[in-house]
């Protein structure tokens, strides 16, 4: 091999060498190239979202006397009957900012008093914002109006409850189950994951409000004005654990304060035992909850005392009351449906602070049904009630009036 020819060899390779490299990434990279966009920042009206439900009733199928009515329950149940809305909720939230998160939340389906003829008001449920300490916000303070943090079922959103209403024991105790105030929460973020995915899973969770709560509260119920300065103070506790493939959540709850009785809350005649209408108005409940997978039970009782006309005076006086509920339900999942039987026995006796006079209450209720849940946007809800109800205020004495009938409700979420 001459010269020439090893000269023209070298020169190829040097070619060959060159085009292979102009084919891939430079090792260092070229001190020209741009460097890379930082992520930019979401603006406010990118961090809110909207959601909501509709639920739409008839009370009255195959009812047994149009004369059993419950005012805290339904409205619309007996009397005229029909069909009605029971709810039309349009919730805004976000979490506006890694340490503050809000919540607006509107129902367009209030319903003033079964004898209105106008009905379907809107009027403000939450309005609150959440202000976290830490980078997990394992602890936050809640101000505004939101639900009071007394009992599993006030907390417990109506859109995922398996029976139609509330429980007179329980939800007597605050109106629309909200009031205004501030109050300070504390769980564990893994607590707090626990909550969420007790809701996302469907396994009938209460949100999270939670491991421990204390609060102060105007105590005159949400959307009313404060009537003294002497605010309610609440405290709960409850927490979550596995037991095999059940989890089970005991909890424990009470409040105290004064209850100032409105002057459009007394018949005339009536004669009060305080000057003032200020009232002592407490509670203690225990809680048991075991989720459905896939059998659940949800009980709680309460005891305390509060305002309540007595008949014997003709006044309203402060008298012990008590009360609870067993409910017992099983989640059975089919295809991409779900069906939960359930079951409930609730009594109460005591009086219900935010009605005229403060009326006396006797109730036993038992109630039966299946709820469907055809899919993540819509289900259907049949009730079967058999309620036996006493009242008595200084108009009314007395009201008992027993009964049965069929209750239906279908539910769309969006």
């Amino acid at each position: 091999m001459n010269a020439r020819t090893i000269v023209l060899g070298l020169f190829l390779s040097s070619g060959l060498l060159a085009h292979a490299q102009d084919k891939t990434e430079p090792l260092i990279p070229k001190t020209d190239a741009p460097a890379p966009k930082p992520a930019e920042e979401k603006k406010w009206y990118e961090k809110i979202s909207m959601r909501g439900y509709m639920q739409v009733r008839q009370n009255n199928l195959f009812n047994s006397n149009d004369k059993l009515t419950c005012d805290q329950c339904d409205k619309a149940w007996g009397g005229t009957g029909g069909v009605s809305v029971k709810r039309a909720r349009v919730v805004f939230y976000g979490q506006v900012y890694k340490n503050v998160y809000f919540k607006l939340e509107t129902d367009f389906a209030t319903a003033v008093s079964p004898t209105q003829s106008n009905q379907n008001f809107a009027q403000v449920r939450d309005a609150y914002f959440d202000i976290g300490f830490d980078d997990d916000n394992e602890f936050w303070v809640r101000l505004g109006q939101s639900k009071v943090p007394y009992g599993f079922e006030i907390l417990q959103s109506s859109q995922n409850r398996l029976t139609l209403d509330r429980s007179d024991a329980i939800n007597s105790a605050f109106l629309t189950e909200r009031d205004l105030g501030a109050i300070f929460y504390w769980a564990p973020k893994e607590i707090r994951k626990m909550y969420s995915e007790f809701t996302s899973q469907n396994y009938k969770g209460s949100g999270d409000y939670g491991v421990i709560g204390i609060g102060i509260v105007n105590g005159q119920t949400a959307n009313k004005a404060e009537m003294n300065k002497k605010q309610h103070v609440i405290v709960r506790a409850s927490y979550p654990f596995k037991i095999g493939s059940q989890i089970i959540e005991p909890g424990i709850q009470g409040y105290t304060g004064k209850y100032v009785m409105y002057d459009t809350q007394l018949s005339a005649g009536v004669t009060n035992t305080s000057a003032d209408k200020n009232y002592t108005d407490r509670r203690a409940a225990a809680s048991f909850i075991v989720y459905p997978r896939p059998f659940g039970i949800q009980a709680e009782y309460n005891i305390g005392e509060g305002p309540e006309f007595d008949v014997a005076s003709q006044s309203i006086k402060v008298k012990s009351l008590q009360g609870g509920y067993a409910t017992l339900s099983y989640r059975m999942p089919y295809k991409n449906q779900f069906f939960f039987p359930f079951a409930r026995y609730q009594y109460y006796s005591g009086g219900k602070k935010f009605e005229t006079d403060a009326r006396s209450y006797t109730v036993h209720q038992v109630d039966f049904g299946v709820e469907w849940q055809m899919n993540k946007n819509f289900e259907f809800t049949a009730e079967y009630v058999f309620s036996n109800r006493r009242y008595e205020d200084f108009v009314v004495q007395p009201n008992h009036q027993t009964g049965n009938g069929l209750r239906v409700q279908a539910q769309v979420n969006f």
